[in-house]
This record gives C-alpha cells, structure tokens and sequence, in this order.
C-alpha cells in the first residue's frame, strides 16, 4: 500500500496539472502572448445572414416568402471585456447595416402605399458574459439595447417619396469566440432582436409619437477582430 501512495503521488507531482505554474490559468495557452486572452480593449468586424419577420402578435395578411426579408449583415463592434480566471464579463457597442429588402405592389390602401422596405442602420448598446472552454476558446451569452431604422419608399402610381420608421427594442444572443494569437480572434454567434415601439419620421424633420409594434429580427454574425 505504501509503495502504490508513492508511486500515485510521484505520478501526480509530474503531471501538467500540478507541475504548471499557480498563474498559468489566468495567463492562457503556453505562447499565447497576453496574460489573459480576453481582457481588455477590442475592436472587430462583422458579416453575416440577416432576417427581419412580423412578429407573432401581428395580425398580417402577408403569409408565405413576403413575410419578410433577407439579406447579408455587415458592420463592426467595439468592447471591453474583464477575464477572471475561467470567466469573462464585458461591454460592447455595434453599428451595422443589411441588405435586407423586400418590395410589395400595392394595389389598395391597406398596403399603405409602400412599394419598398429596406433595413437601415442598426445600433446595439449591451454586455456578455461568458466561460473558458479551454485556455483560448470562450462560449457566451449576450444581451442588451437596439435601436434600427427600416427605410420605406411609398408611391401613389404618380409621385414616390422616401421616409422610415425609428424601431426600438432588446437583443439576445450567445456565440463562441476563439483566440487565434497575442492579439487576433474570431467568434460566431446567433442574436435575436424584438422590436416593440416605433415611430415614423418624415424627411422633413417631423415624427409621429411612439406607437406599439411587433417585428422580430434573427442573425447570424461571424466577426473578426483585434485586442488591444
């Protein structure tokens, strides 16, 4: 008995987990550069899918593929993430755009005139947190503010003008995020949007008061960026 207690603790003593240094945990990968791969000031780009959708509480003749739009997400965020240990915690801000459009033919004025909806700019305010899957791998969850805007172009068979709606609302969503070296990384991540007020602006300056609506928004960002 004595002889395998031992061996058992010559084996322990040798092996990476005891032999690593106390701060290894907090410092990363052997190599990685930074101490902590997930702390401090970070910038980055983003691209991916985009889909704006009538909520589940509207009550829309639209049905079938002119429910909604689809397009491609484009833009970049800015953050500041804190990592203690295993575990990260950090804000960010984001200013994107999407190609995303659809185009009606209206042929009464329940249609309301409009011929054209295209995603605008796309404002988000928030914070995540999330946990190491290993020294250079982070899965997260994310939450906060949005603010969008949807441009509309309206036509009377004779004249075409040009307004959008102001749409605020929350976002939710998680991700992985991946370091690639002392300073690079990648993440993947899905998000969800609700929309619940909104306003119309004319381009004249005017805006009608905030009204109720429903609009649901889905994306997937893969985003690229550098820490500082």
């Amino acid at each position: 008995m004595r002889k395998l207690f031992l061996a058992a603790l010559v084996a322990a003593t040798a092996s990476p987990t005891f032999a690593q240094d106390p701060g290894a945990q907090d410092r990363g990968a052997p190599g990685q550069g930074d101490e902590k791969p997930f702390n401090g000031p970070r910038a980055g780009v983003i691209v991916g899918y985009d889909g704006l959708r009538p909520g589940s509480s509207v009550d829309s003749d639209i049905s079938g593929d002119d429910a909604g739009a689809d397009g491609v997400l484009y833009g970049g965020d800015i953050g500041y993430d804190w990592q203690h240990r295993n575990i990260v915690f950090g804000v960010e801000g984001e200013v994107t755009g999407s190609t995303s459009s659809v185009s009606n033919s209206p042929r009464d004025a329940a249609a309301l005139g409009f011929g054209r909806v295209k995603a605008g700019r796309d404002l988000y305010a928030g914070a995540r947190i999330g946990a190491l899957i290993n020294p250079t791998t982070m899965i997260y969850a994310k939450g906060g503010y949005t603010n969008t805007r949807l441009d509309l172009t309206a036509s009377d068979g004779t004249t075409e003008t040009g307004t959008h709606f102001n749409l605020d609302g929350y976002r939710v969503g998680a991700g992985v995020e991946k370091a690639l070296g002392p300073h690079t990384y990648a993440k993947i991540e899905y998000r969800y949007s609700n929309y619940g007020r909104a306003r119309l602006e004319y381009p004249s300056g005017g805006n009608t008061n905030n009204f109720g609506i429903d609009t649901d928004r889905h994306q997937v960002a893969l985003g690229v960026g550098y820490r500082f």
